[in-house]
């Protein structure tokens, strides 16, 4: 009873999470409905069967996790440096100003001189 069905989950333009989704009664009991075995072991079903499962479940798990960190991390990255344009933005804003500010002041001494 074991069919397996992979989907990619895509977040953003930094990475994509594998997901499973299983169509079974339980895990490691042997081979299912979905047209091809889980491996020998799998396919005699019983505590080997339900070891395999289980690791493979662990596997996806831990790959699951590394990918979110990863993503956490890249966007955290993404963050930082966005924050930095903003100031660098906010700093060039306020030159322009003071350069406005300054000739709007000298062409008031021109015209009244």
């Amino acid at each position: 009873m074991s069919f397996l069905s992979y989907r990619v989950a895509i977040l953003g333009r930094q990475g994509f999470i594998a997901s499973q989704s299983r169509l079974m009664s339980e895990l490691g009991s042997g081979a299912g409905k979905g047209g091809g075995g889980g491996g020998s072991i799998r396919d005699a079903g019983g505590a080997f069967g339900k070891m395999e499962a289980a690791h493979e479940e662990e596997y996806f798990y831990k790959k699951q996790r590394e990918q979110l960190k990863k993503l956490q991390g890249e966007l955290n990255e993404e963050i930082t440096f966005h924050e930095k344009q903003i100031r660098r933005h906010k700093e060039a804003i306020e030159r322009h100003r003071e350069r406005v500010k300054d000739l709007e002041e000298s062409q008031g001494r021109k015209g009244g001189d």
